[in-house]
């Protein structure tokens, strides 16, 4: 690329000349949508557009003479080649929660200037930070205009795929209760109204799906809960039929009216003057909020449905349990055809494995699609957490080295996402030694007991101790909840160096990763993640001390021991890998058969210490 034609460098200068047409001096573009998602549809990703940096987390800052886009440790190789001639700087921050760019454009915002962010897309809690910021520096806001509308020709219209609902037997609930379960704890707080947002929420509340975000089962919309009825928000669709008929007469049976997308600010304007609303602040934007009227008083807490869908049931658990199986086959299947084929001396890419993993995942019942995008990275490509091979930039499976495979899916009855490290050719001592120290990290996690309402970022350091021990760390999460058929990054809670919060107690049904790493930049990446889910855990001394809680392990498949350098595991760490093996050749024999149950077989043979 001749990185004087960059693209970025003409679409950054079609903001400043917006910026200057309308008085104002910067112009902030968070990764972010109107309903506040991780996976945003085309129309949305205007950070990526300007920018040219496809990371799924960033924040892009632009004003009359400069441009910065913030990101974590994750992106940060990958964003250096990506901005590469955009003439856009990047700034490094700790975490993707970091507020660095609002100090920044504090600093580099003239005392008397104007700030703009399209506030639609701006969380009301974020829009707290950055307007106090701001006033302290002498600095407008501006929320009232997206000046994208502007600057980018053809921007994306909005998706228009169908929904349908997520049915029994994998929907043991039904749509009235979970509406009714919603209200008891809308009514708990005074509050008459809920507002929802976000699409996992909305979907989850209304035992819908849909197919508007990549990866995720979701769809847009917005959801008004009273004590007595909803509507629901959505899209029609190109035809008309976003909501078939069938699904809007049994939705209309449960008490959900639907109306436009469109028309969900108006309902808000609309609300009576008597209407306790309650909103969750960090899962509403800046431009709803604005929609309320003065005189409605207003409850911010968190929606009851991110607690409630946090903690699946048992038969929820059940069919999260058989999707982990199917998942787990899949898995075996694609790793014997990869190690036969290596082992023909068949050319094998980054590319092709993606291709062969999904293609084996998509032959396993219930699969509805991939939960991410499949993360095949080997050698170096395995140090950058968020790595995505591409036809234009990829490599081969050949010499010696780690492959790192982060993977997932999509089933009716669960979400799955899993990371393993295979050996190809030679592995070195240093390399084994990397291995087995994120290994006993991923070890000591999973065999914790604490107790129940444990704040989530305080079990962090129970993963980070073994390599800690010798002066090595990793710059991302340990764990992140899942959804059951939704989301794969879901919260409440989270198991990192975040600032423990009320809502992120553990409770008995949270399913969420363990995956601790280690990344050497330029050489190689490790990470093994497994799935684990919250129960509570039988003790001596039960109830003398309260509930304890311990982790079931659902993901299934085999950990390489290949890589292992035993001379670092303690007898007790090999007894619980050898426990673990011994579950996953139970669980997932009658699943697989000829060369996939062989490679099963061999793979979870017990080793000694």
């Amino acid at each position: 690329m001749d990185t004087r034609t960059h693209p970025a460098r003409e679409r950054v200068q079609r903001v400043r000349d917006a910026l200057a047409a309308h008085g104002a001096h910067a112009l902030l573009v968070p990764s972010a949508d109107p309903h506040l998602s991780e996976y945003l549809p085309g129309r949305w990703q205007a950070r990526e557009w300007l920018s040219g940096f496809t990371g799924s987390m960033g924040t892009l800052v632009v004003t009359r003479d400069e441009a910065a886009l913030f990101a974590d440790s994750r992106y940060w190789e990958q964003a250096e080649r990506e901005l590469l001639g955009s003439g856009i700087a990047l700034v490094k921050i700790p975490t993707g929660a970091a507020t660095h760019h609002i100090d920044w454009l504090a600093r580099h915002t003239p005392r008397g200037g104007m700030v703009c962010v399209d506030g639609d897309v701006l969380g009301l809690a974020a829009a707290k930070l950055l307007g106090s910021a701001l006033d302290a520096a002498g600095v407008q806001l501006r929320t009232d205009t997206d000046l994208m509308n502007t600057v980018w020709p053809d921007r994306p219209a909005l998706p228009q795929a169908g929904v349908y609902a997520h049915e029994a037997p994998y929907a043991p609930e039904q749509r009235a209760a979970r509406l009714a379960r919603v209200r008891e704890a809308v009514a708990a707080q005074g509050g008459t109204h809920h507002f929802v947002s976000t699409v996992d929420d909305v979907a989850w509340i209304t035992q819908l799906r849909g197919s508007d975000v990549d990866y995720n089962p979701v769809f847009l919309a917005h959801l008004l809960v009273t004590l007595t009825g909803a509507t629901l928000f959505v899209g029609q669709g190109d035809d008309g039929g976003k909501v078939p008929a069938a699904l809007a007469a049994a939705l209309a049976a449960d008490g959900i009216a639907l109306a436009p997308y469109e028309a969900a600010a108006a309902a808000l304007r609309a609300l009576p003057a008597d209407a306790v609303l309650l909103i969750d602040p960090r899962r509403i934007t800046l431009g709803f909020r604005q929609q309320v009227p003065a005189g409605v008083k207003v409850i911010e807490a968190i929606n009851p449905s991110t607690l409630a869908k946090s903690r699946k049931g048992e038969v929820e658990a059940t069919h999260i349990r058989e999707a982990m199986a199917e998942d787990g086959a899949a898995m075996c299947a694609f790793y014997a055809w990869f190690e036969a084929a290596l082992a023909r001396g068949e050319r094998i890419s980054e590319l092709t494995i993606d291709e062969k993993l999904s293609a084996e995942r998509a032959q396993r019942p219930g699969f509805k699609g991939l939960s991410f995008s499949t993360i095949a990275g080997f050698n170096a490509n395995g140090a950058l957490p968020h790595y995505r091979a591409l036809p234009s930039a990829y490599a081969w499976i050949e010499g010696d080295g780690l492959l790192l495979i982060d993977s997932g899916g999509q089933y009716l009855g669960g979400t799955t996402d899993i990371t393993r490290v295979w050996p190809i050719g030679q592995v070195s001592a240093a390399q084994q030694r990397d291995y087995t120290l994120v290994l006993k990290g991923t070890m000591a996690l999973s065999r914790a007991r604490f107790p129940r309402g444990t704040l989530s970022p305080m079990l962090d350091a129970i993963a980070r101790a073994p390599l800690w021990e010798h002066g090595l760390d990793y710059g991302h999460g340990t764990g992140h909840g899942v959804g059951y058929f939704l989301a794969v990054h879901e919260g409440p809670q989270s198991i990192s160096k975040t600032v423990p919060e009320p809502q992120m107690a553990m409770e008995p049904g949270m399913i969420t990763s363990i995956e601790p790493g280690l990344y050497r930049s330029g050489q190689w990446g490790i990470r093994i993640e497994n799935l684990v889910m919250n129960r509570v855990a039988a003790t001596p001394e039960q109830g003398a001390f309260g509930e304890m809680l311990e982790f079931e392990t659902l993901t299934l498949c085999p950990i390489d021991t290949r890589c292992i350098d035993r001379s670092l595991l303690r007898a007790d760490e090999v007894a619980w890998l050898n426990a673990y093996h011994a579950t996953v050749r139970e669980r997932l024999a009658p699943k697989v058969s000829g060369a996939a149950l062989d490679w099963l077989i061999a793979r979870t043979e017990p080793i000694t210490p």
